[in-house]
């Protein structure tokens, strides 16, 4: 009987284990990625990219459309009706005989089938219809690029954002070890009367406020988890780790190069843009111009067919070709009123863009003055954190010795972690305003090839 209740025991305490074993194996693997890794998913798997593909597709199908304009046009029409009442007319007194004479038009079944061919020689619209299709998928290429562009950005801030936290994060947990530490000392000399019980209880609220930073921390640790992995189409239940331990050890390359708007991509598609409106204002005023075409057509009906039976029966061929001009002479003044408004536009754009180039500058002056800074700051961190390591070392070795207090040791401690916090947000900083600078200049492509 003793045997059966601790097989049972055994059974009941394995089948929670393995029910928990499958939940986990359901669950995705975690997976190691560094800032490059990153990249490479998010440039394959965001949805942004996909549409931006489809945009270039969309826009090849479109040169197919306006080169179809210019092809022969086919089209072959059938038709067979029952005349259910005929038409009468009437042929006056005098041309058949005295008395009026009444007769019946048509048949009352009819069959006609007729093919139409039409083939434009001249039409100067349809021409700059198919002059605008290398612009119009030179724009769609463009829009991949700036697609890419900002993905690259998004994916690397919110990396750096995640990385951030996680250092803090490891700041704090061991800032809490080290306190927890001294809290395990402070409690045996309170007890035994050594220290008063108010320098265990300020330990003690230090400890708890960096518990609760800790918390917060955690929080936005896995908020920014959370885009990161958005920005780069990952499902949210994947668990993903950064393994990027360089940034903290190796200053980003930085190279000052001048300005060119033309290197951005706004810039090329507000040009692309220009050059597309610009054509769409000479396709308006090719509305004045005369078209020319070739038409032609052959078709066949069946005569006689007075009963159904004789409905496909006794068919009489027809056709003709020739030439169509259309001169357009007054239209109202409709397409002038279209010039104008098309020309409005184009001042409006040129207008746009020289805007735009302004805050373009703007962006990258802004871009180098961020970065300056950003270099100073790491510097004057990084001789903060070796200075208040520094005193931290000595006032921890004084208060063994009993020539410091509790609170000199508790404030380097604050400071020591406060320098180290300060380094890591300058550094990331840095790296930020590295970005930042690409971006101002155009070469985030480059900057991802690089890494």
């Amino acid at each position: 009987m003793k045997r059966l209740i601790a097989l049972g025991l055994v059974f009941s305490l394995a089948l929670p284990s393995l029910g928990w074993a499958q939940a986990q194996s359901q669950v995705p693997a975690p997976v190691s990625f560094r800032l490059k890794d990153c990249l490479d998913y998010g440039l394959k798997n965001f949805g942004s990219i996909r549409i931006a593909q489809n945009q270039i597709e969309t826009a090849n199908q479109q040169a197919r459309q306006a080169l179809g304009q210019y092809l022969p046009q086919v089209s072959v029409t059938g038709t067979s009706v029952n005349n259910i009442k005929l038409q009468q007319s009437v042929i006056p007194a005098g041309v058949f005989g005295p008395e009026p004479q009444v007769f019946i038009i048509g048949q009352k079944f009819q069959t006609n089938v007729t093919a139409q061919a039409t083939q434009t020689i001249f039409d100067r619209s349809l021409l700059l219809g198919i002059k605008a299709n290398k612009p119009n998928q030179q724009l769609a290429a463009l829009n991949t690029r700036q697609t890419q562009e900002d993905v690259i950005y998004n994916i690397t801030s919110n990396y750096y954002q995640v990385f951030v936290t996680q250092q803090q994060i490891g700041l704090l947990r061991d800032n809490l070890q080290r306190t927890q530490q001294v809290l395990n000392i402070l409690k045996l000399q309170r007890d035994n009367g050594v220290i008063q019980p108010v320098d265990y209880t300020r330990t003690e609220v230090s400890y708890n406020s960096t518990q609760s930073q800790l918390t917060l921390a955690e929080n936005d640790q896995n908020l920014a988890m959370n885009r990161l992995k958005y920005q780069m189409g990952m499902p949210q239940e994947q668990t993903l780790v950064l393994s990027d331990s360089t940034l903290l050890t190796q200053l980003p390359s930085l190279e000052q190069g001048e300005f060119s708007a033309a290197n951005l991509v706004s810039f090329q598609q507000a040009e692309t843009n220009l050059h597309l409106q610009e054509l769409q204002l000479q396709r308006i005023k090719a509305g004045y111009l005369p078209t020319l075409g070739l038409t032609a057509n052959y078709g066949t009906v069946n005569l006689g067919a007075q009963t159904i039976d004789k409905l496909f029966t006794n068919f009489v061929g027809f056709g003709s070709f020739g030439l169509r001009l259309n001169v357009p002479i007054f239209d109202g003044f409709q397409r002038d009123a279209q010039i104008k408004q098309q020309r409005l536009t184009l001042l409006t754009q040129k207008e746009q863009q020289k805007l735009n180039v302004s805050a373009y500058r703007l962006q990258f002056n802004n871009a180098q003055s961020q970065i300056q800074r950003a270099q100073t700051s790491v510097q004057n961190d990084d001789r903060n954190v070796k200075l208040a390591q520094e005193v931290y070392n000595i006032t921890t070795l004084q208060y063994k010795q009993g020539t410091k207090l509790l609170s000199d040791v508790l404030t380097a401690d604050n400071s020591y972690r406060e320098a180290r916090t300060n380094y890591i947000n300058s550094l990331i900083n840095l790296y930020q305003a590295r970005l930042d600078l690409e971006q101002s200049q155009g070469k985030l492509l480059t900057f991802y090839n690089q890494l």
